[in-house]
């Protein structure tokens, strides 16, 4: 930390020396002699608005394959040919010399984050120069900046626990004691970041979704930044951080106890208002949940209907009115989770297809009935593994007359969105009516089974949320149309709002409603209906520890493959339960659906509690001896 407080001050100094500040690379076209300072940055309007996009630069991309520590972790697994971050992310392979997704300092797949900071605090001290400018659009980047310093400090804190918070860039003649900065309590780290939303808010335009439409998605206005703070504020309420006695030794000679020992209701209260003034402005600007619309000449099932309402509100090309804030996808995504070739008569490989959910992510879809698989009172949960033939009432999920796990049959339509299995329907990838459609063939020897050694799914399935439904593989070629990843949709939002209102107040109208609206466009009925009828356990919902399991999983089904049930599993406190279970294939290797339908160990995984959070480079810690190391390491 002392090499980062040393380069605020280098900034200070008002001179970027381009061989030791990459940031400074980006500046190259806007200053003379390659010599980029503050005042050739804030010397006109053009220049400034480079330097408002170099603060965005720093934003950490969820959807990234190789390096975002929670694309993988606990939803899909990897097959490991390369080892790449994430792979060895995933299989417990953290250390404390060459720490993974090290966003304190910008290595092992992790961005500089502080560096992020720096930047912004350089940008709010500069732009005031700025001659060229109204006054609204000034206000507007300033508070654009401060939700980006917000939100770098949030990614921080998800990461690393408490953190240094910084205000302000140091001054050219800081001490050395004031170089050596310390990590904050939680408490103070979230009310900081709160603070910067709010002041933001007041300046960021409340635009309508027609406008929206006409800009970069990647923009923040204030639906985004109303919808962030409402996830900060529940993050601050999970029992990672509100009232954790697990870390009580976990003090800072300074500050003391660093995190709060307290449960404190009332911050489940803050999450849920704000989380409701966040949907009430969404709602306003015309945001609602996307529902997918045939096209011309298509013949389509409301079955088919269903699941594509599914993944467009997720994977969608055009201008999709669920998604409040998204951040430009690409082609190396798609192609690492599309199925090898989806033509029975040509194995040519043309995309990479080397990920797939293990079976207990299979098993967290609900029955058709809108309750889990080993809940349901009329789903027979020890026989999932039998086999099955599908008939004609099945035709719109699995291939007519295929035999299948039983576990493939009779769930909900979020299960046949996500997940592509032996047998499935996959709507699309150029064929478009539900009379002439794909499905996989996954066991040994089958067109979508293993063919290389380094491109095939390791567990038997893939996800299928994730690849856009135009997408098409020819006989030597990937077609590909990238979309919007997005960090935030609606559906994420009103399972926000359920959560918190059922922590607060307990079940009710409340905390039914928009959890509700959610299964509704899945295709379920209410969550009320759903237990009392077929739940194995009928008044579950009817009480505060059991509604919040409901909430939870809808929020791992709803959210599946976004980057986001990792991040909720550490909140809740649950990761440690939930990723030290073995990681479960098919028998991939055979070829009848006896021998391939039997649940095959790929690795067992161990995340310990130290693992709820990222460690600090050795190193760091050896310059700034006021620094603690992560809890745990």
């Amino acid at each position: 930390m002392i090499r980062l407080m040393k380069r605020y001050i280098k900034i200070v100094c008002l001179v970027f020396v381009l061989a030791n500040l990459g940031a400074c690379k980006k500046f190259l076209d806007i200053v003379p002699d390659n010599v980029a300072t503050i005042d050739n940055a804030f010397t006109l309007r053009s220049t400034a608005k480079k330097y408002l996009y170099t603060c965005y630069s720093y934003l950490p991309f969820p959807g990234s394959i190789d390096n975002s520590p929670s694309f993988l972790r606990g939803e899909l697994w990897g097959l490991g040919y390369y080892k790449t971050n994430s792979i060895n992310f995933q299989r417990d392979a953290q250390n404390v010399m060459e720490p993974i997704f090290n966003y304190w300092e910008g290595r092992a797949g992790g961005r500089d984050l502080f560096e992020g900071i720096r930047d912004c605090n350089i940008f709010l001290e500069n732009i005031g120069k700025v001659p060229d400018i109204q006054r609204e659009e000034r206000a507007q980047w300033i508070a654009e900046v401060k939700f980006l310093k917000a939100y770098y400090h949030y990614f921080l804190m998800k990461s690393y626990g408490p953190i240094p918070l910084i205000r302000q860039n140091l001054p050219i003649d800081a001490g050395i004691e004031e170089v050596k900065v310390r990590r904050e309590p939680v408490d103070s780290g979230f009310n900081y970041i709160v603070s910067l939303l709010d002041e933001a808010i007041q300046d960021l335009p409340g635009l309508n979704f027609n406008e929206v439409a006409r800009q970069e998605y990647g923009r923040v206005n204030k639906s985004v930044a109303m919808s962030i703070k409402a996830m900060v504020l529940v993050t601050a309420a999970s029992p990672l951080y509100n009232g954790n006695t697990d870390y009580a030794n976990y003090t800072d000679e300074k500050y003391g106890t660093l995190f709060n020992q307290q449960y404190s209701a009332e911050k489940w209260e803050k999450a849920m208002i704000a989380a409701k003034e966040a949907i009430d402005e969404c709602e306003s600007i015309g945001l609602r949940l996307f529902k997918f619309q045939s096209g011309v000449g298509q013949n389509l099932s409301d079955s088919t209907l269903t699941k594509m309402s599914i993944r467009g509100a997720f994977a969608s090309k055009t201008i999709n009115g669920e998604i409040i804030w998204a951040y430009t996808g690409g082609w190396a995504l798609q192609s690492a989770l599309t199925p090898r070739t989806w033509d029975p008569n040509n194995n040519t490989p043309s995309t990479s297809a080397s990920y797939g959910p293990p079976i207990d992510v299979v098993e967290l879809f609900y029955t058709n009935h809108g309750v889990p698989i080993d809940e349901d009172k009329q789903w027979d949960y020890s026989k999932r593994f039998d086999l099955a033939t599908a008939k004609e009432a099945d035709k719109y999920y699995i291939a007519k007359n295929y035999v299948t796990a039983k576990l493939n049959f009779d769930r909900e339509p979020r299960f046949y969105a996500n997940i592509g299995f032996d047998g499935g329907i996959w709507y699309g990838q150029g064929k478009y009516d539900d009379k002439d459609s794909w499905h996989l063939e996954t066991k040994a020897s089958q067109y979508t089974s293993v063919h290389t050694t380094d491109a095939f799914s390791p567990t038997g399935t893939f996800p299928k949320k994730n690849i856009y439904y135009e997408n098409y593989v020819s006989s030597n070629s990937y077609y590909v149309t990238s979309y919007q990843f997005p960090f935030m949709r609606l559906a994420d939002l009103y399972l926000l709002y359920a959560e918190a209102a059922n922590e607060f107040e307990g079940p009710g109208a409340k905390s039914y409603e928009y959890l509700n609206i959610v299964r509704a466009r899945a295709g379920l009925s209410t969550v009320e209906d759903s237990w009392t009828n077929y739940s194995k356990y009928p008044t579950k919902h009817t009480t505060k520890d059991g509604l919040r399991d409901i909430i939870r999983r809808e929020r791992r089904v709803e959210l599946m493959f976004e980057s986001k049930g990792y991040w909720d599993l550490l909140r809740w406190k649950t990761a440690q339960q939930v990723m030290s279970q073995p990681v479960e294939s098919w028998n991939r290797d055979e070829k009848t659906a006896e021998r391939y339908y039997i649940p095959t160990v790929l690795f067992q995984r161990n995340f310990k509690k130290r693992d709820y959070f990222v460690p600090i480079r050795e190193y760091e810690l050896q310059r700034n001896k006021n620094l603690l190391q992560s809890p745990g390491w």
